[in-house]
């Protein structure tokens, strides 16, 4: 017996509080400088099937779940998008039902305790929600709206709402402890009556009303096993069941007997069933009704049949929508043909939404395509904005170009969805259908026709030639070699403007972005290894691939021909005279140790990471996966110069900026390293935190970009999002996504970034709120990138609900900023993340230590010459401020002496004897005592915290003796301590213009000592050395920083 439960004992409230008002809601940790925008590519990505509703008599819409939210799209309009449902549900959404004007979804998740509900929308906002009851465990998993009910189907448990108030009617418990399938129906003409199907292959008929079972209907046997699929049939009391084993019966529920039995020949479970109402469609001529379609979530295909005359098989209508396999995911989820149309709609765990049509001439059962939306149906793993041409003929920043391992490219509209669309691979169909590749047991044929994943791409658009570029048919992704090309069409109307480089695969691939299709050439590495990165000229002309194992080739893309090998291929006979003039010269090295490479030298001996071709295509620069990074002549193909870094790291990815002419690498030691492509110097060394913290010790930086302008480098590392400010090399911001970022990218005009994520086939957009408001970018610490890796995650949403506001309007984000701008800055750790090779001057206000070199003329300039004299008496009836003070204390303090500099300097003797040792002093001592560095840090922190006249003080106060240290023979005395002092600040490049100023007083007072004591004349010695060094380094630093301005001062640049 069935349980049916009435009462309010049970319920939970009738209207859940939503977070999406006025009050405060705890959020993760949010990015400072990106906010949450939208995600796009998402059409149907999730288990939960479609569910339409006609829309008067002129259209129908269509809406699919994307996670947490609902899209509906226009038939009428090709399949638009028209609403997007806000806000979204707490959980994910499991169950939806559209009725009349409004959509159902159920949510709920898995969890400790995790919250479940029904909520309802109209054109895209929340009307209201259903009462759901609060002991309920079970997640809704299928909606059935028929007359003045609703029901929830859960695993064991049946819901019933009223639709004209929203309140609980009943809950329905079976006695059976076998589970429902949530296959459910209801049955036209039956009162109230629903047919529900169970694992054990049993369909039971409920009276939601009543609560109460009135029938069970027994499989025909045992091994059919669970219900998959129930629809009824437009003939009145004639049900479809389908049956995990395979075959599909009509059943009829009146004489409890069974019409029809129809087998699927690949004996696939049918999980979809729709029956086309508009009486049309079966027999020879089309014109009978009796059509069924079925679908399966194991395979692509849909399977049309003809009732008429027991049934039979129609057609199958092949590769509907991709076919799942060990890595992408694929099968139709729903078919439904559209009441009283002759169209059918089909959506697929592949992202895909379909709508077919039946109207072709002689008439055909098979439907022919009349609408699609999709997107990626296997997770992103490569992003690329489209950059903009020269001449501005494109739209800058509005496309967003992405690959996954679908083996797919797409080109998505961040202005118009209805523009997104993906880069033809040629007619893949077509050739697959001629070969029969389109079943579902040939999927892994099917997808070779298609190029394999992309790994890598480039693109630049100057000579791009649109929609008209090289007219005509021509073959795709041929080899270039033996064939006639036409030049001088292709200079007229342009070429191909995009290279991408594939998995396992040997050749870069071309493609026309105008046309929005494959090119024409295919451009093999010269030693037949595998594409690993490729790049573009600036000019749109010269392709650049690079391969596994080492070899680099430049490629023309107007003709497709090879133009030039790094390093270039020697002749026999010059390979005989290198190697000639190798044995009786040997390498020949010049200033600084720079090496001289000759032709044919410089081969990359490992994979090749990454390539770029600088603004003037004079210089092609190239990384090895091994850690050296390789700058090339673009026309001789000789190696210019080489920056080896294979003794500490290698290098996992290059990226370059022709607008400041610089490469960021980064490398397996967690470091960014960023170098001049004009000095072959480092200029910046980028790392999370010094010391990296344990959460980051293992993580791979995955990818990395410039920002439009150069001021920032962004990078992926596993779900951490980081942005370092180049000018300072300060980490800045810090953002955790949901899962491990696979791909970043941003756009040309600096206002978005693009995230893609391991987790998701859609891609993240983020806003650049600096365009906007002020956005304070100070330092993260250790502390704060410690407290964000083990924090919330956050990511934007399909609806933009998550999207943080621009302009903050609340007070309490104002004064988050106000703080961060107040915040104090810890100094020497900003100078740490400085590159050593740098010079650092002290953050001492210039007048302390310029004054610190003449305190003695100050003194003296400074002195009094006569005492200060009693002004002339005022008006009785206006007392002066000296006899306010006087009256005060009685009389008016005497007025000191100044003493004479040899008074002082006897005096300063006398206090230096009778009095304890100062701080400076001790912490003098320390640098000797202390094995590490921490004593000379100490020291000069209190230094330079001292006035100048303090410091002179500490300085004229050294004494010459003998320091009283047990197992410490040097130095000798604190003057000589003092000199290793300052030797030390010198080696380690900081404070260099005060460290001379110190230096220079000590000379004046000490100097005497130089000559008379051999520890002292030792540690002179060894300063004058550093200071040799030192100067010469500063006086090159600056004669190029001199010369370099100068040039850019110049008329003619």
């Amino acid at each position: 017996m069935a349980v049916a439960e009435y009462g309010d004992s049970d319920r939970g409230t009738k209207r859940q509080k939503l977070a999406n008002g006025n009050g405060h809601v705890e959020t993760a940790h949010r990015s400072r400088v990106f906010a949450p925008y939208r995600t796009v590519g998402l059409v149907s990505p999730t288990k939960v099937p479609f569910t339409s509703i006609p829309l008067g008599k002129t259209t129908f819409q269509i809406t699919t779940s994307v996670g947490r939210s609902l899209q509906t799209y226009d038939l009428r309009r090709g399949l638009n998008l028209v609403f997007i449902t806000r806000p979204q549900t707490p959980e994910v959404i499991t169950a939806s039902a559209a009725w009349k004007d409004k959509v159902f979804a159920a949510w709920g998740g898995e969890g400790e305790d995790p919250s479940r509900g029904i909520w309802v929308y109209k054109r895209g906002k929340q009307e209201g929600a259903l009462e759901v009851p609060r002991s309920l465990d079970e997640d809704i998993e299928k909606i059935c709206i028929f007359g003045s009910w609703v029901v929830g189907v859960c695993s064991t448990t049946l819901l019933v709402w009223k639709t004209d108030s929203y309140e609980l009617h009943t809950t329905i418990k079976g006695t059976s402890p076998v589970p429902f399938t949530h296959c459910i129906a209801s049955l036209p003409t039956y009162l109230n009556k629903i047919i529900i199907g169970r694992q054990d292959g049993s369909a039971e008929i409920w009276n939601v009303s009543a609560g109460k079972l009135v029938y069970t209907i027994l499989p025909p046997s045992a091994s059919y096993g669970a219900i998959t699929a129930l629809e009824p049939t437009p003939a009145l009391s004639l049900v479809a069941i389908a049956y995990e084993s395979g075959p599909v019966l009509i059943y009829d529920v009146r004489a409890d007997q069974s019409v029809i039995t129809l087998n699927a020949s690949s004996g696939l479970a049918v999980t979809s069933i729709t029956f086309r109402t508009d009486g049309m469609g079966a027999g020879d001529d089309g014109r009978k009704p009796g059509v069924m379609a079925t679908a399966s979530t194991t395979s692509g295909d849909v399977t049309l049949w003809d009732l008429n005359n027991g049934g039979r098989k129609a057609g199958t209508l092949r590769a509907a929508h991709a076919h799942p396999t060990t890595s992408t995911p694929g099968g139709v989820s729903r078919v439904e043909f559209l009441a009283g149309q002759g169209v059918i709609v089909s959506s697929g765990l592949d992202n895909s939404l379909k709508t077919w049509i039946f109207d072709e001439t002689p008439f055909s059962p098979i439907p022919r395509i009349l609408h699609q939306r999709q997107g990626h149906g296997a997770p992103v793993t490569r992003l690329e904005f489209l950059p903009s041409a020269s001449d501005g003929s494109d739209d800058t920043g509005k496309w967003l170009m992405s690959s996954s391992n679908d083996r797919s490219l797409w080109a998505w509209s961040l202005r118009r969805d209805g523009q997104s669309t993906e880069i033809s691979q040629g007619a893949v169909q077509g050739k697959a259908r001629k070969q029969g590749l389109l079943a579902s047991e040939n999927r892994d044929s099917f997808d070779n026709l298609k190029c394999p994943p992309v790994t890598a791409m480039a693109c630049s658009l100057n000579r791009d030639g649109g929609i008209g570029a090289v007219p005509g048919k021509h073959p795709i992704w041929q080899n270039a070699k033996g064939k006639k090309v036409d030049a001088e069409v292709s200079g007229m109307t342009g070429w191909e403007s995009i290279v991408t480089a594939h998995e396992d695969d040997s050749k870069a691939r071309t493609w026309f972005w105008g046309r929005k299709r494959a090119g024409r050439w295919a451009f093999e590495t010269g030693d037949k290894g595998k594409v690993k990165a490729v790049a573009m000229s600036p000019c749109g002309t010269f392709a650049v691939v690079g391969s596994s194992t080492g070899a680099i080739d430049l490629h023309n893309l107007q003709s497709g021909l090879h133009r030039q090998r790094f390093p270039a291929r020697l002749t026999p006979q010059q390979a005989k005279q290198l190697k000639t003039d190798m044995e009786k010269h040997g390498l020949v090295e010049e200033n600084e140790g720079k090496k001289v490479f000759y032709r044919g030298q410089g081969r990359h001996a490992c994979a090749v990471v990454g390539l770029a071709v600088d603004n003037l295509n004079k210089t092609v620069i190239s990384a090895g996966s091994d850690g050296k990074l390789k700058f090339w002549d673009f026309s001789s193909g000789l190696l210019r110069h080489q920056i080896d870094w294979s003794l500490s790291c290698g290098i996992v990815a290059m990226r370059f900026h022709r607008g400041t002419d610089l490469v960021a690498v980064s490398c397996t030691d967690g470091c960014v390293r960023v170098v001049d492509t004009n000095t072959y110097k480092l200029i910046r060394e980028l790392w999370p935190s010094r010391p990296t913290i344990n959460a980051l010790q293992d993580l791979p930086i995955t990818d990395l970009v410039f920002s439009n302008d150069g001021h920032w480098i962004a990078t992926a590392m596993g779900q951490l999002v980081l942005l370092w400010d180049l000018p300072t090399g300060h980490l800045v911001d810090a953002c955790k996504l949901k899962a491990s970022c696979t791909s970043i990218a941003f756009s040309p005009t600096g206002e978005y970034l693009a995230t893609a994520s391991s987790d998701s086939v859609g891609v993240d957009i983020w806003t650049n709120r600096t365009l906007f408001t002020h956005v304070p970018t100070r330092h993260i610490t250790a502390s704060e990138l410690a407290a964000i890796v083990t924090g919330e995650a956050q990511a934007p949403t399909s609806s933009g609900e998550n999207a943080d506001t621009l302009i903050p309007i609340d007070f309490s984000e104002d004064m988050e900023d106000i703080t961060d701008l107040l915040a104090p800055i810890d100094y020497g750790t900003e100078l740490d993340t400085l590159s050593a090779d740098l010079v650092s001057l002290s953050l001492v206000p210039r007048s302390r230590w310029q004054n610190l070199l003449h305190l003695d003329l100050i003194r003296q300039r400074n002195k009094p010459i006569e005492p200060p004299k009693k002004p002339e008496k005022a008006p009785f009836f206006l007392p002066s401020l000296q006899d306010r003070q006087a009256a005060q204390k009685g009389l008016l303090p005497a007025q000191p002496e100044v003493a004479e500099p040899e008074t002082a300097l006897s005096r300063i003797h006398s206090k230096a004897r009778k009095s304890s040792r100062s701080p400076f002093t001790t912490l003098l001592q320390s640098t000797v005592t202390s094995p590490f560095d921490e004593g000379f840090t100490a020291f000069f922190t209190h230094l330079n915290s001292l006035t100048p006249s303090a410091a002179d003080l500490e300085i004229r106060s050294l004494s010459p003796l003998p320091l009283s240290l047990p197992n410490f023979q040097t130095p000798a005395s604190e003057i000589s301590a003092f000199v290793q002092a300052i030797t030390w600040s010198l080696r380690q490049h900081r404070d260099f213009e005060i460290a001379q100023a110190w230096m220079a007083v000590w000379l004046r007072c000490h100097g005497s000592f130089i000559g008379s004591d051999e520890g002292v004349r030792e540690v002179i010695e060894e300063w004058r050395d550093v200071v040799e060094v030192e100067k010469g380094r500063v006086e090159e630093l600056l004669g190029y920083a001199n010369g370099m301005a100068g040039w850019l001062r110049a008329a003619r640049v």
